[in-house]
């Protein structure tokens, strides 16, 4: 794990809300990574460091004090995360490493569990090692039957047991379209699928997929699409769209979100940064003609986390003050959107690229 304070940037002055630094107790709320600082280094290279929390409940960080870095993480990078497990990747033997300990306040701080995977194997010509997302099949990667899957920014999909394989499954995603698509596993089909661009084909990967297996294709059928005007149509198709599938594991509803973002030049960074506009969820109902996803602006009690992580939604009651009916995001800008009223706040974005965890429980 790369040794980072993770700095509140000045370049993000427009944001309406505040992140107010706190160290306190652990609540039962999702958090935001933000890296660890370290504050010793111990015989053996392992380090003593403080890990760093973003709570969006309270909007405020948080310290989680005196963890012990275990010498394997110490010079990983992190490269996704999913129900609460941190994915750390050895770029230089591509060694890969799993924690949850590290970021649970309720875990052990002296000796964290850190379950080793196998290597990643070589990637086909011109495949890029970019990292989209990881996803899990289960909650714990020490159960039998969980599958992990990492998803890179490219045609490659790779998968394993970490109770049973001693190597990667090698997947080519025969459909370049899917290149930039996130990952996301359905307890309730027991399948990984993949939106395509603009949403309206789902693909999916049953959990003893191999490779040379092609995916299954799924349209999507959507009805009740928003009444905007013309310039508000014109401002979306000129902004960077991403989708994601999301199924609430309380209810088994699915919602399909597009992200829409608008890129401009930043004299700051030297290069194209974005900003968040809108946000359109499509909720799955059922029938006479089949599944169809209808557009919804209220998702009632639940919140969506989207970024880099998997996406995953729970409901705000469940941690006091999460805002029902709103999506929380990292990516393209760091902050939250109520789908009601259509805006956006921003908080102080991260230097790097952190990950949301779902609650952690005891």
């Amino acid at each position: 794990m790369s040794q980072l304070l993770f700095r509140l940037s000045k370049r993000c002055s427009r944001s309406n809300v505040l992140i107010h630094k706190r160290v306190r107790l652990f609540s039962s709320s999702p958090y935001l990574t933000l890296g660890t600082r370290v504050k010793e280094v111990l015989p053996g290279d392992c380090n003593i460091g403080d890990v760093l929390l973003f709570d969006p409940a309270k909007e405020e960080l948080v310290t989680v004090a005196d963890k012990t870095i275990p010498k394997e993480l110490t010079d990983e990078e992190m490269m996704g995360a999913s129900h609460g497990w941190g994915f750390f990747c050895d770029r230089r033997d591509r060694s890969v490493r799993i924690s949850s300990d590290i970021f649970n306040p309720l875990a052990s701080k002296s000796n964290p569990t850190v379950i080793p995977l196998p290597r990643l194997t070589g990637l086909p010509f011109e495949q890029t090692e970019e990292v989209r997302n990881v996803a899990m099949s289960s909650s714990s990667p020490e159960k039998e039957d969980c599958v992990v899957a990492v998803k890179f920014s490219g045609r490659q999909l790779c998968t394993c047991r970490p109770c049973r394989d001693l190597e990667w499954t090698n997947i080519i995603i025969p459909f370049n379209s899917c290149e930039y698509s996130n990952l996301m596993y359905s307890k309730r089909d027991e399948k990984f699928y993949l939106p395509s661009p603009g949403g309206n084909y789902l693909f999916s990967y049953h959990l003893n997929s191999k490779t040379g297996d092609n995916p299954k294709l799924h349209e999507l059928a959507f009805r009740d699409h928003p009444e905007f005007d013309q310039s508000e149509w014109e401002l979306l198709s000129s902004c960077s769209r991403t989708e994601y599938l999301v199924d609430s594991t309380s209810d088994g509803e699915r919602f399909l979100v597009k992200w829409y973002a608008h890129g401009f030049y930043s004299s700051v960074l030297k290069g194209i940064d974005y900003k968040t506009k809108r946000f359109m969820v499509f909720r799955e109902e059922e029938t006479t003609e089949g599944s169809i996803m209808c557009y919804t602006e209220d998702i009632g009690d639940m919140c969506i986390f989207l970024g880099s992580n998997e996406a995953f939604c729970i409901p705000a009651s469940s941690s006091p003050g999460l805002k029902p009916n709103t999506i929380y995001f990292m990516g393209r800008g760091l902050g939250f959107y109520h789908l009601t009223t259509g805006e956006a706040h921003h908080f102080l974005t991260p230097h790097a690229l952190p990950y949301w965890l779902p609650p952690f429980s005891t």
